[in-house]
């Protein structure tokens, strides 16, 4: 079976896990390699990982800045169905996942590669969206998970086999690590080790992102976000790249202290995972686009697009980005957002974010009518026959009940 590859395009990190996968890779299967290392913002240096991999023996290297395409076409579609994933979950690490696979696949149709490989471990839910993603996209693809495969089942085996083929493993990455951290322009995740115990308040150390709030200004911070057709344009009134302004609310945020989560959440494969994760950027997008949404959507459509909001997400988290379903939710929730377009104002203090402000050209926001003072457009003798209205099936009920 394994001699029946030839050729594999392999998700590569240049970290140990995706180093030792390279090499097992050649050995098991007898296989070229081709890596893909993909900048989606984890704030890392790639040049290493080019190094590595020439090091290893391998002739077909590709690095490439996927940054505006991820917040583009996979963050800002999912934030305009304002997904959350069981109330606390921004969806960070989900979302990374069909760009980096769909880039695979191209990448593996462009050099004639018969197999796709990742490094996600047989216990999570990466593994998962890569390979739906992998399927959806090539149906026929051979896909190698190392994970569900080998008996390197721990870090002194993964170190002993690096030392055994010589691969070079940076001094400070020998140790045990305390946690496993996945990141990208979106947010940074953390989860595992010294993390495990849902008890435990998490130590500072595992925040890189984020001032502790405590430490953050003591002055609040405003900020104003203009969005067009549901999607942000600009900052403070400059007008910005979809990851240039994701960077820059990043940045307004972390130093603020927003964005943290501490969270228990229910695993597609079954099982619950505690989990420390920042999305600073995103958490002032969500509630200010939802402040947008709140003057321009009526009551119909944010009522419907708010029932669909649970399902959106858990198809993201689960891996169905390219699913028929997720494409038809997509669908609807784009048509509901023609008419998002305004400013919204957020004040920034200690790790919270408030809605302070909020305007747009098709707001559907009437002062006229809204007043609690004398009007003339509201006939509030109109409210007796729509109240005894809605009340008739509740008189029924109880003149029956006796």
């Amino acid at each position: 079976m394994k001699g029946k590859v030839k050729k594999v395009v392999l998700a590569y990190s240049g970290g140990l896990d995706t180093s030792v996968i390279l090499r097992w890779l050649q050995d098991e299967y007898g296989c070229e390699v081709v890596t893909f290392t993909a900048d989606i913002g984890q704030g890392e240096e790639l040049e290493p990982a080019r190094e590595k991999a020439k090091l290893l023996g391998i002739k077909e290297i590709f690095i490439e800045d996927l940054r505006e395409e991820f917040v583009r076409d996979f963050v800002l579609p999912m934030f305009r169905a304002n997904a959350i994933y069981e109330d606390t979950y921004l969806l960070g690490t989900s979302i990374a996942r069909p760009l980096i696979s769909k880039r695979q696949i191209e990448i593996a149709e462009a050099v004639g590669a018969d197999a796709v490989a990742h490094g996600a471990t047989g216990k999570g839910n990466d593994q998962v969206r890569f390979e739906l993603s992998y399927y959806a996209l090539k149906p026929d693809i051979r896909i190698i998970a190392p994970w569900r495969e080998w008996d390197l089942n721990s870090r002194s085996r993964l170190i002993e086999y690096a030392e055994k083929h010589q691969i070079p493993i940076p001094k400070d990455k020998r140790g045990e690590a305390p946690f496993s951290a996945d990141a990208n322009l979106l947010h940074i995740s953390c989860e595992g080790k010294a993390l495990e115990d849902p008890w435990e308040e998490p130590e500072e150390y595992v925040f890189s992102r984020t001032v502790r709030p405590e430490d953050a200004p003591d002055r609040p911070t405003y900020v104003e976000i203009e969005f067009e057709r549901g999607d942000p344009v600009a900052v403070d009134g400059e007008k910005l790249s979809p990851a240039a302004l994701l960077t820059r609310l990043n940045e307004l945020a972390g130093a603020n202290g927003v964005g943290r989560a501490d969270i228990v959440e229910n695993r597609f494969v079954g099982m619950k995972s505690r989990g420390v994760y920042e999305t600073p950027g995103g958490t002032i997008l969500f509630h200010a686009r939802r402040a947008v949404e709140s003057l321009t959507l009526d009551k119909g459509a944010m009522h419907l697009k708010d029932e669909l909001t649970p399902r959106y997400a858990e198809i993201v988290y689960n891996g169905f980005w390219f699913s028929p379903e997720r494409e038809m939710l997509q669908a609807a929730i784009d048509e509901s957002q023609k008419v998002v377009t305004g400013t919204a104002r957020v004040k920034l203090y200690k790790g919270n974010v408030m809605v302070v402000g909020r305007k747009s050209p098709n707001s559907l926001y009437s002062e006229e009518i809204a007043t609690f003072e004398a009007d003339s457009v509201y006939d509030q003798s109109d409210a007796t026959g729509f109240i005894r209205l809605n009340a008739l099936r509740l008189r029924l009920r109880k003149s029956v009940e006796g």
